[in-house]
C-alpha cells in the first residue's frame, strides 16, 4: 500500500480521470516522481467500478482501492444490507473478509466484528478505509480465518463465510468442496465456535447439491437485484434437521419482492393448469432459481400454462412477484398466423419452446424493442404457441 497515492494532489488526479482512456494515461505518464502511473490506472479502474457498486466508497475522501478483480469479486453493497438484515447478535468473524463490504454493514448490527482477510496488502487496504469510514467496532486480522478458529477458543453468535468460486485451474466450479476454502470439510469446526454460520455462494450452485454437501441447513436466501440473481446464502444451524425455508428477494431501487416457502412445501404442492385468460405472469429470476413452481400456483391462485414452460395466468390482476402482462392475442405458431399481425418488432421471451429468440427474429424478421411482448411457448395440450401481450406496469 503506497500512501502517497493519499496526497490530495494525487487523489484530485485519480477522481478527475475517472473516465479517461487508461491506455492514453499509460502513454502519456505523470508528473508524480513517486507513484506509478500503473499503481494511478489501477486505482482509477477500482474506483470507477465502485461508482454505483459501492457508493459509500466512492463518495467517501482518501478511500484506498485494490485491484479491479478485488472490487468485482466483493458484495455490493445492496447485498451487503440484505445480510445485515437476516442476521444479527453481538458477534460476527467474517473469514474470508476480502474487502470489507460484508463487515461495513455487519458493524451496523453487531457489537463486534472480526474481518480475517490471508492477504496482507488487501487487510491493510481494508483496515484504512475503516478508519476512513469512521468504523471503530470492526478488528481487521491479517490472517487465514480458518486456522485462526483451529487455534482461538473464542465462540461467535455468527461465522460468515465467502468462499472463493474458483480453483488453481481457474475454471469456474458447481461444487462447494471444490472452493476454497472447502467449506464442507470445515463444518464440525464452525460449530464448534458458533452455533449459527452463513455461506455466501455463487447463484451458479445448484440447491440440491449444496443441501447435500452441507449440514443442517435450516434456510436458503436467493437474493437477486433487478431481477438478475447475484447470490445464494446458506443459514445453518447447529443440530437443525427441519423443513428447510426458501426465502426469494428481488431487490429494486424502490421496492422488494420477496417470497418465502419451503421444499418440502413445493414437494408436496401441485399446480392448477389452464389455457392463457386475461394475463400472463412470469416470475422473477429468484423464485425460477428456487423452483417455487407449484407452491406460486397454489398459494397465488394463479393457473400454470404447462409443466415446463413455467408461466401462469389469470382472469383477474392480481400482485404477482415476476413481470406482469395484458394478454392481447394468442395464436398458433406458424408463420402464416403470425404475420396477420405484422409484428416487426417486439421483445420476446421463450418458455419451453425449441427455438431460441435469436432464430425466432431471424425467421420472422422482428427487431428487439418496442411496446409489445412476443411469448413463445407450449400450452397444456402441447401445442406451440405465441401470447401476444403488452406489459402491465
Amino acid at each position: 500500500m503506497n500512501t502517497l497515492i493519499l496526497n490530495t494532489e494525487i487523489q484530485e488526479f485519480i477522481h478527475s480521470h475517472l473516465n479517461s482512456d487508461v491506455m492514453s494515461l499509460l502513454l502519456k505518464g505523470t508528473s508524480f516522481p513517486d507513484v506509478e502511473i500503473k499503481a494511478l490506472i489501477e486505482q482509477i479502474e477500482a474506483k470507477k467500478r465502485c461508482e454505483k457498486k459501492l457508493p459509500t466508497w466512492f463518495y467517501c475522501k482518501n478511500i484506498y482501492y485494490p485491484n479491479k478483480l478485488n472490487i468485482e469479486q466483493t458484495s455490493s453493497e445492496i447485498t451487503a444490507q440484505y445480510k445485515a438484515s437476516s442476521i444479527n447478535g453481538d458477534n460476527v468473524i467474517d473469514l474470508t473478509g476480502g474487502f470489507g463490504i460484508d463487515c461495513y454493514y455487519f458493524s451496523k448490527v453487531f457489537k463486534t466484528v472480526m474481518h480475517c482477510e490471508i492477504n496482507e496488502s488487501l487487510s491493510g487496504i481494508v483496515s484504512h478505509n475503516y478508519k476512513q469510514l469512521e468504523v471503530n467496532n470492526i478488528e481487521t486480522k491479517n490472517i487465514d480465518g480458518i486456522n485462526y478458529l483451529k487455534t482461538s477458543r473464542k465462540q461467535f453468535n455468527w461465522i460468515y463465510i465467502d468462499p472463493s468460486r474458483r480453483h488453481d485451474s481457474k475454471r469456474k466450479v458447481f461444487f462447494l468442496n471444490d472452493c476454497l476454502p472447502n467449506v464442507p470439510e470445515h463444518i464440525d469446526l464452525f460449530f464448534n465456535h458458533s452455533k449459527n454460520v452463513m455461506i455466501k455462494t455463487s447463484p451458479l450452485l445448484d440447491l440440491s447439491v449444496g443441501i447435500n454437501e452441507l449440514k443442517h441447513v435450516k434456510t436458503i436466501h436467493i437474493v437477486a437485484v433487478n431481477n438478475d440473481v447475484k447470490e445464494l446464502l446458506w443459514i445453518l444451524e447447529h443440530g437443525f434437521e427441519g423443513d428447510i425455508s426458501i426465502n426469494t428477494v428481488n431487490i429494486k431501487k424502490e421496492s422488494k419482492a420477496v417470497f418465502k416457502f419451503s421444499i418440502e412445501t413445493e414437494k408436496t404442492s401441485e399446480s392448477k393448469y389452464h389455457q392463457p385468460l386475461s394475463y400472463l405472469y412470469e416470475p422473477n429470476s429468484a423464485i425460477l432459481k428456487a423452483g417455487a413452481f407449484h407452491t406460486i400456483s397454489n398459494r397465488l391462485n394463479v393457473y400454470k400454462l404447462h409443466k415446463h414452460s413455467h408461466l401462469y395466468t389469470s382472469d383477474s390482476l392480481i400482485d404477482f412477484p415476476g413481470r406482469v402482462f395484458k394478454i392481447e392475442n394468442i395464436v398458433p405458431y406458424n408463420k402464416k398466423a403470425l404475420k396477420r399481425h405484422s409484428i416487426s418488432k417486439a421483445n420476446i421471451t421463450t418458455r419451453n419452446f425449441p427455438e431460441t429468440v435469436q432464430q425466432i427474429r431471424k425467421k420472422f424478421n422482428i427487431k428487439d424493442g418496442g411496446s409489445v411482448y412476443l411469448f413463445f411457448t407450449t400450452d397444456l395440450d402441447d401445442n406451440r404457441i405465441v401470447i401476444i401481450t403488452a406489459k402491465v406496469n
